[in-house]
């Protein structure tokens, strides 16, 4: 077998077999095949695309490179949660604990952000003393006694994956729906989790802008999951405005505890006790419409809260922070952006809003760049509220007064207004499960 003759065979459109895509995965993985040749294998699959079985095989030979993480060891359904991204979205820290409020044991890997703002891990990491990388027998541990930790991606789950997103990264081939979806589903599948749920983001601010590629991308990463012996759902969420009025890792949490007592933002409420029924539904936990009864009820009695407290204690965070949100560290420089005219805000680029937070220093330009916890914006007026000119739209927090003007601008540009109300936009738009899709 020979490289050469694989890359042609997907030039011209042909389908590969389990073992030809074992040998790319092993040999790419192993050093055997230089980065010229997988380059034009990526490039080949960005063109052609990929057979449904194909897409499933490459998944399982990608999740199988490295670890297989086994959480047998953990009694009762462990369900994995996985979001393609977006601005303001931290809805691991509020609906990862209102499932494991109801019963549902989350073993969960997260990884770091590269863009507007940092990953769940970094996110989680601004909370002081918190530790994302724990033994292995530790993590399982925390979550026997606690239903919940989660941690960074270790270092030698799906290094498959690992080696060939950083190879997409540099020749313009991230864009590929299979591609996409196996690199996604390995590191999911390589976790060990018994359920998985996908909350693929659509919209300015999300890898996926038109509604009909989310679904495409949702339905295969259902059928890789399942045909993997996981049971696997996903829902299609909006992704046009960020989510909630914090962009920034600290300000995030700080918007998480809040939610989590009642007190957050209506849209992010929302999305994260639909993404919470949904897992407890994956576990078990009976129909959807009892399932949303209950992470209500986890919200509503302080149990969910008491969760993510439980959860930081026990990976060493302090814990005072999270009573009291208020004590977390501040920006050194609060900036306020006003109202250029009168009217509504008729529409936000999440993505531009997101790039603002970076500037600001909220995020990732580059894998070496360090992240200033304390950055980011928080919306003071979001899309459909009516503004007056010189009224307080948005709050920029930073450390660095240089990155304030070009902020300002890119969240300028980001922004429409109206003189009339634009229409709402649905949060949630279809679930999509082995069964197919429904629209909500």
């Amino acid at each position: 077998m020979r490289m050469v003759d694989l890359i042609a065979k997907k030039r011209d459109g042909g389908t590969h077999s389990r073992e030809e895509l074992r040998f790319i995965v092993d040999g790419f993985t192993g050093g055997d095949i230089p980065d010229y040749q997988m380059s034009a294998f990526l490039m080949s699959v960005f063109y052609k695309g990929m057979e449904d079985g194909e897409t499933a095989a490459l998944t399982q030979l990608m999740a199988q490179s490295g670890e297989m993480v086994d959480l047998s060891s953990i009694e009762g359904v462990k369900v994995d949660k996985h979001s393609t991204g977006g601005v303001g979205d931290k809805t691991t820290l509020i609906a990862a604990p209102i499932a494991a409020a109801c019963g549902v044991k989350i073993a969960k890997m997260s990884g770091r952000g590269l863009g507007f703002t940092g990953g769940t891990v970094d996110k989680l990491e601004s909370i002081p003393g918190f530790r994302t990388e724990l033994p292995r027998q530790e993590f399982l541990e925390i979550v026997k006694k606690t239903g919940i930790c989660v941690i960074g991606q270790s270092g030698n789950l799906a290094p498959a994956d690992k080696k060939i997103y950083a190879l997409r990264d540099v020749t313009a081939t991230v864009d590929s729906i299979p591609l996409i979806a196996a690199s996604i589903m390995s590191k999911k599948i390589a976790a060990g989790n018994d359920c998985i749920l996908l909350d693929v983001k659509t919209g300015s601010g999300a890898f996926m802008k038109e509604m009909e590629d989310a679904v495409k991308l949702a339905d295969i990463m259902v059928r890789i999951g399942e045909k993997a012996g996981r049971r696997t759902m996903a829902l299609i969420t909006n992704m046009d405005i960020p989510l909630g009025r914090a962009i920034g890792n600290v300000s995030e949490v700080r918007e998480a505890v809040e939610t989590l007592r009642g007190r957050g933002p209506a849209d992010l409420s929302a999305v994260c006790r639909e993404l919470a029924a949904n897992m407890i539904a994956l576990a078990g936990g009976g129909e959807i419409e009892r399932c949303r009864e209950l992470a209500a009820k986890a919200m509503e009695d302080g149990s969910a809260f008491q969760k993510l407290r439980e959860m930081v204690k026990a990976q060493g965070g302090d814990v005072s922070v999270i009573d009291d949100p208020e004590s977390f560290p501040k920006a050194g420089i609060a900036h306020e952006v006003l109202a250029p005219q009168d009217g509504y805000l008729s529409a936000m680029d999440a993505a531009q809003c997101g790039i603002a937070s970076m500037l600001l220093g909220a995020g990732r330009a580059t894998k070496e760049s360090v992240i200033d916890h304390s950055a980011g914006i928080e919306l003071v007026k979001k899309t459909g509220e009516p503004v007056k000119k010189g009224e307080v739209i948005a709050r920029f927090m930073t450390n660095d007064e240089s990155a304030i003007a070009g902020a300002e601008e890119t969240y300028g540009n980001a922004l429409s207004f109206s003189a009339e109300p634009p229409v709402q936009e649905k949060l949630i738009i279809a679930r999509v499960t082995r069964d197919g899709v429904s629209y909500f």
